[in-house]
């Protein structure tokens, strides 16, 4: 049986895992890391069974099995349904006597605050916002893509910056040094080359997140465009943390708006101070900051939360991850 009051915190990403046995003390009993969790991909199975090589390293390593919670906190879960049906895959494996699955934005969220209270947007290979109260409230987005309503993160901006350089080439777009700075990145002489090499699979596909960086430097350049990109990206940054704050009733109260991802986490000057003064503006009670600590913090804290772990238990998980 499981040492009374133990976590299995999971934050699994779509290019990684990491996994942490946690006492309702705060000890840190184990942790272990292991692939990328897809299961549009390879199916809800396939994609819980990728979990089980870096949970049963930890579970042996900390010498408890079950845990009382397992608190997992997952790509891919964008709608409470999937939260459902990945719960019970999860619960399947016995690898705890309860389960809660949620999106692993709440991972970020929970790991830049104190109490579970404030909004987070992730800005990595795509975007998403969820927001929470103390009281249980939630707000969310569903955050598949465009087909609902989502645009940029690193992939999307990606796809925007060939779009207009793209146009640029041919005639059909205004002038941008997205013609040249992109496909030089890959080393070739033109827009219509870097599409050619992408179409045929000369260039992997998954290599196009290389173009984002290459995007934000054209803009640090000052090419008029690629601003207007980065301006963009602020504007939908501050559009879902605005939104998800106003559900939650907190834009007139001083609330945490936590920024993380890949693309957020860099910061490039543009957008971070974009995002800053849209906030100013539009939320002025906001207290945006960048989140270093790693999600799976959160994940443990939102366990122990469910555990009714004390405040010192909290900051001595908090203190073991500190970057």
């Amino acid at each position: 049986m499981g040492v009374t009051g133990t976590v299995l915190a999971v934050d699994a990403g779509n290019s990684k895992t990491d996994v942490a046995v946690v006492t309702r003390d705060g000890d840190v009993l184990a942790t272990a890391r292991g692939g990328g969790f897809r299961p549009p991909a390879v199916g809800v199975a396939a994609a819980v069974g990728t979990l089980a090589g870096a949970v049963g390293r930890a579970l042996a390593a900390a010498g408890v099995r079950p845990v009382d919670h397992v608190s997992a906190c997952l790509a891919n879960a964008d709608f409470p349904v999937e939260e459902e049906h990945l719960a019970a895959a999860l619960r399947d494996r016995a690898w705890g006597a309860t389960v809660t699955v949620r999106n692993d934005t709440f991972a970020l969220l929970r790991a830049g605050v104190t109490e579970p209270r404030g909004v987070a947007v992730v800005c990595g290979a795509g975007i998403n916002c969820v927001g929470m109260r103390p009281d249980g409230r939630t707000a969310r987005f569903p955050a598949i893509g465009r087909v609902s309503g989502d645009w940029g993160g690193g992939w999307g901006l990606a796809e925007e910056a060939l779009w207009h350089a793209s146009r640029a080439e041919d005639g059909r777009g205004e002038p941008t040094r997205l013609a040249r700075t992109l496909p030089a990145h890959f080393g070739l002489p033109s827009v219509l080359a870097l599409v050619e090499a992408l179409h045929l699979g000369r260039i992997p596909g998954t290599r196009r997140h290389e173009l984002t960086p290459v995007l934000f430097a054209t803009a640090a350049g000052g090419d008029p465009v690629a601003r207007a990109l980065v301006d963009r990206q602020a504007g939908e940054v501050v559009a879902m943390a605005t939104v998800a704050l106003t559900r939650l009733d907190l834009l007139e109260e001083e609330t945490p708006v936590l920024l993380g991802g890949g693309v957020l986490a860099a910061g490039h000057p543009q957008l971070t101070d974009g995002v800053r003064a849209l906030l100013a503006a539009r939320a002025p009670r906001a207290v945006p900051r960048v989140v270093t600590a790693p999600p799976v913090l959160g994940a443990a804290l939102l366990g122990l939360d469910r555990l009714g772990a004390d405040a010192r238990a909290r900051e001595r998980v908090r203190a073991h991850f500190a970057p």
